[in-house]
């Protein structure tokens, strides 16, 4: 099925006759970047909230209107919000450590808290809250989970994981309450554009500087960060208020996506299979020297803990309400190492 032809049942809400008017968050993270680029190209009218310190030249190049402001300030951005019928909600503190973990609570939980709350003030038409995978429970190598597995706040792991869980709760209490909030789960995103790098970005950075001496048997769902931005816009214009969407690509082991990356480098894909006990047991012991030296550890206890099992999911719904239609998740790899390269990430 095409992306632009519309998955049985469903409909736009919106007449393309006028003009969508958006409001972004998260416009210049990895995502949102191809997010705003993706709703520029369907021909939304696309308000973005950066930072005044944040880089606007290619938002700018795109015709994209540049909102001063910070999502802990209301009053700078709340005006934005008129005359807007659409609002994606992208913007999220994505780190697995942090000297002060109320950093991200405040961004995550507490960020979403304002925006739907401004979003209802303003008549938004459709809301459109990015969420995450992690918010899905992995119980174990024959557990696949999908949209309709229910997790608890005690099964996640980390700071992350349990901000965005509780801020999907908030999304999920708001639909229930007639706020048109479609929720959409992105899997493992990668590809251009990742500069800072992400946690899964310096894995794949690792490995292309030949820092990869083995790996744990785990596993992640990658896709595309095109298709996930395409798979947004999707969401807004078919997606039903109160669903969660998986935006995913295909099922990987992390040995099949070290081959994959060992295709376009010349480095090898590692043999060594490192027991979990062992990579626990170095995670913790990184934990320690960061809890002294408040500096990010090299190997993320809360990443190390997420591997115990491969973070796998059916994600057909997405394709067969959405229409979504993800590429090769090889391909967006290669072309994620390639994108590496070019912008000296590698040595």
């Amino acid at each position: 099925m095409e992306p632009d032809e519309p998955a049985p049942g469903a409909r736009s809400i919106f007449s393309h006759q006028s003009l969508v008017i958006s409001f972004l968050t998260g416009a210049t993270g990895f995502v949102g970047s191809h997010v705003a680029r993706t709703l520029a190209s369907h021909g939304e009218r696309v308000r973005a909230l950066v930072r005044p310190s944040a880089n606007r030249k290619a938002l700018q190049a795109l015709g994209i209107e540049c909102v001063m402001g910070d999502l802990r300030d209301v009053d700078s951005w709340r005006g934005a919000l008129k005359g807007v019928q659409r609002v994606y909600h992208v913007a999220a503190d994505y780190r697995l450590w942090a000297a002060n973990p109320r950093e991200i609570y405040e961004a995550n939980v507490e960020g979403t808290r304002r925006i739907f709350e401004a979003a209802r003030a303003a008549g938004a038409q459709r809301i459109v809250y990015t969420s995450t995978v992690g918010t899905l429970p992995f119980r174990g190598h024959d557990a696949i989970p999908d949209e309709g597995s229910s997790a608890t706040l005690g099964e996640m792991i980390g700071h992350y994981k349990r901000s965005k869980f509780l801020a999907e709760q908030i999304a999920l209490r708001a639909a229930r309450e007639g706020l048109p909030v479609v929720i959409v789960n992105p899997t493992t995103p990668v590809g251009p554009g990742d500069w800072k790098p992400t946690p899964t970005g310096r894995i794949i950075v690792n490995f292309l500087n030949g820092r990869t001496p083995a790996y744990v048997d785990t596993g992640l769902n990658v896709v595309a960060v095109e298709d996930v931005a395409e798979g947004h816009w999707l969401a807004a214009e078919r997606g039903l208020a109160g669903e969660r969407y998986l935006l995913g690509g295909e099922n990987l082991t992390l040995s099949e996506i070290f081959a994959a990356l060992a295709e376009v480098s010349k480095h090898r894909a590692p043999r060594w299979k490192m027991p979990y006990t062992v990579a626990l047991a170095a995670a913790y012991a990184e934990a320690a020297l960061a809890s002294v030296s408040r500096r990010e550890p090299r190997i993320p206890l809360e990443g190390v803990r997420m591997a115990r099992h491969p973070m796998f999911v059916n994600e057909s719904k997405a394709r067969r309400e959405l229409g979504f239609c993800p590429r090769s998740a090889r391909e967006a790899l290669h072309r994620a190492a390639a994108w590496y390269r070019e912008h000296g990430y590698v040595r």
